[in-house]
C-alpha cells in the first residue's frame, strides 16, 4: 500500500491538516476516501486503501450515453447512405489537385494529392453549397463551418431530434472542433491587409476564423441552449470532442449532445507546411489512389483531405422514451499525453497505449473484449509503426487474446485520406457503423506488410465480422491522444 499524505474524495484531489475535519465529512456523506496505511490500519474509517495506479472507473455510476445520429461529409461523398457503401466496396476519393489555381503555388509543391469533397448535386452525394445555404450564407460561413452545419443537419434528421419544447432545448448542446480552420480566409485577408490597408479588411474576418463558430452557429441555428464547448486539438479534435461531449451527458449536465469535427483547409500553405515537416505523401503523385496506404511497406506520409462528421448522443432512458433509433453505446473514453515531440509520437507508442487502455478500464472492459479497432494509422513510417506496438502491447497484454492475428484493426484514411481536425468523428462514426452492421471496413493500399506487422488489417477488402465492441484511435500534433470504445447496447 502506498503511504500518501494526500485524501481523495471522490473525484477531487484535496490537500489538509485537518484531517479529522475530512473524515468526518466523508462519513456524513458517504463518501469513498482514501487513506494513508496508519490511518487505514487504525481503523478510523471503512475504506479500501488506495493502489498504486488508481484509475478512477465511473462507469457504474454515470449515466449511459448512446448514439442516435450520424452525418458526415468526406473525400467519398455526402451523407452517409453515400460514403458508407463506397467504403465497404473499397471505393477511394483521393485525387489529384495539380490543377487547382493558382496552378503555379500548386505545382511547385512536392505532393499533389488531397481528399477533395467531390463537387454536385446532393441527390448525387456530392457537395454543392448553394443547396445548404442562401448566398448570404456562404459569404458569412467559413466553409469549415459549413461542413459542421450540414453534417449535423443530416444527423438529426437521422436522429429525428427536433425539440419544440424550452427544457429540451435547454437540455441539448453542442461540442464541435476544428484542427485549423479557416487557413484560406487568413491567407487572403493578410494579403489584402498588406497590399490595400485597414478598410479592405472584412468586419466578418475574426467570426470566420473562430474554431469555436462552427458550434456557435449549430446552436445558434436551432436554439440549442445546452453546453456550447469547442475543442481544437489537431487531429485528435474530433475525438475528444465526441469523448468530452459523452461526459456532459453521463454527468447530467445534457441529455442530448452534438458532437463531432469538421476541417477544409485544402490550400497550397497547408500543404506546403506539412510538406516541410516532411509529413504528406510525395511518392504517387502520378497515382492518387495509391498514395494513402496505412501499414504498408511503402507508406511515406498522409494525405490531407477534408469533410464532417457529427453524432448526437443522447442519454439511453432519454433515447429510449422517445423511441428513437440507436446505432451503439459509447462505452469509454480515454485521453493521453506524449509528452514527447511536437510532431512525432514515442516510437514505443506509449501514448497511444495509455489512451487505449484508459478507454478500457473506464468502459469496464477487458482488451479481449475488443473485436475492431479503427486505428489512426496515416501512412507514415513512425506513426504507424508506434500504434501498432501500442496496439499489440495492449492486446497480447494481460486479459488479452492469445494470438495476434485474431486482433482486427484497419486504417480507413486509405479510403478517404487524412480530414485533421475532422478525422476522429468520421472514424468514429465508421467504428458504430461496424458495430451495428457487424462488418469491418478494409485498410486499402496495403498489399506488402513486415514482419513487425502481425494483426490482420483487413487488407483491401471489407470482412463480416461480429462486432460487439469497437476501439477507435486518434492522435495529434503536440502528443495528444484520444480512444473511444462503442459497443453493442445490452
Amino acid at each position: 500500500m502506498r503511504l500518501d499524505k494526500l485524501i481523495r474524495i471522490n473525484i477531487g484531489l484535496h490537500t489538509s491538516t485537518n484531517r479529522k475535519h475530512i473524515l468526518t465529512y466523508a462519513q456524513q456523506n458517504s463518501d469513498t476516501i482514501y487513506l494513508s496505511a496508519s490511518e487505514y490500519t487504525a481503523g478510523l474509517i471503512k475504506c479500501r486503501p488506495e493502489p498504486h495506479h488508481q484509475v478512477h472507473n465511473y462507469a457504474k455510476t454515470m449515466r449511459r450515453v448512446v448514439i442516435t445520429g450520424i452525418g458526415a461529409i468526406t473525400p467519398l461523398g455526402v451523407g452517409i447512405q453515400n460514403i458508407w457503401p463506397r467504403l465497404l466496396n473499397s471505393e477511394c476519393g483521393i485525387v489529384s489537385v495539380a490543377h487547382l489555381k493558382p496552378s503555379k503555388q500548386w505545382r511547385e509543391l512536392p505532393s499533389l494529392v488531397a481528399g477533395l469533397v467531390p463537387k454536385g448535386l446532393r441527390v448525387h452525394g456530392k457537395w454543392s453549397a448553394s443547396e445548404w445555404f442562401s448566398p448570404s450564407e456562404e459569404r458569412r460561413i467559413a466553409k469549415f463551418t459549413q461542413y459542421a452545419l450540414a453534417a449535423t443537419q443530416m444527423a438529426l434528421e437521422d436522429s429525428r431530434w427536433y425539440p419544440e419544447r424550452q427544457d429540451d432545448r435547454e437540455r441539448t448542446g453542442v461540442c464541435l472542433g476544428s484542427g485549423i480552420g479557416n487557413l484560406e480566409q487568413l491567407y487572403q485577408t493578410s494579403i489584402t491587409f498588406e497590399q490595400l490597408g485597414y478598410k479592405k479588411v472584412s468586419p466578418l474576418f475574426v467570426p470566420q476564423l473562430l474554431i469555436n463558430l462552427g458550434a456557435g452557429h449549430i446552436s445558434m441555428k436551432y436554439g440549442f441552449e445546452g453546453p456550447n464547448h469547442a475543442v481544437s486539438t489537431a487531429c485528435t479534435t474530433g475525438a475528444h470532442a465526441i469523448g468530452d461531449a459523452s461526459r456532459f451527458i453521463a454527468f447530467g449536465d445534457a441529455d442530448v449532445m452534438i458532437a463531432g469535427g469538421s476541417e477544409s483547409c485544402i490550400h497550397p500553405l497547408a500543404l506546403a507546411g506539412f510538406a516541410r515537416s516532411r509529413s504528406l505523401s510525395t511518392m504517387f503523385n502520378e497515382n492518387p489512389e495509391s498514395s494513402s496506404r496505412p501499414f504498408d511497406r511503402d507508406r511515406c506520409g498522409f494525405v490531407i483531405a477534408e469533410g464532417a462528421g457529427v453524432m448526437i448522443l443522447e442519454e439511453l432512458e432519454h433515447a429510449k422514451s422517445r423511441d428513437a433509433p440507436i446505432y451503439a453505446e459509447i462505452r469509454g473514453y480515454g485521453c493521453s499525453g506524449d509528452a514527447h515531440h511536437i510532431t512525432a509520437p514515442r516510437s514505443n507508442g506509449a501514448g497511444a497505449y495509455l489512451a487505449m487502455k484508459r478507454a478500457l478500464v473506464n468502459s469496464n472492459l477487458a482488451p479481449r473484449n475488443v473485436s475492431y479497432i479503427n486505428a489512426h494509422a496515416t501512412s507514415t513510417q513512425l506513426g504507424d509503426a508506434a500504434e501498432n506496438g501500442a496496439i499489440l502491447r495492449l492486446m497480447l497484454g494481460e486479459n488479452g487474446v492469445e494470438q495476434a492475428r485474431s486482433i482486427s484493426v484497419s486504417s480507413t484514411k486509405g479510403a478517404i485520406g487524412h480530414l485533421l481536425g475532422a478525422a476522429g468523428a468520421v472514424e468514429a462514426i465508421f467504428s458504430v457503423l461496424a458495430v451495428k452492421n457487424n462488418i469491418i471496413p478494409p485498410t486499402l493500399n496495403l498489399r506488402n506488410l513486415t514482419s513487425d506487422f502481425s494483426c490482420n488489417y483487413i487488407p483491401l477488402y471489407s470482412q463480416q465480422k461480429k462486432v460487439d465492441v469497437a476501439l477507435s484511435n486518434s492522435f495529434g500534433f503536440g502528443g495528444t491522444n484520444a480512444s473511444l470504445v462503442f459497443s453493442k447496447v445490452s
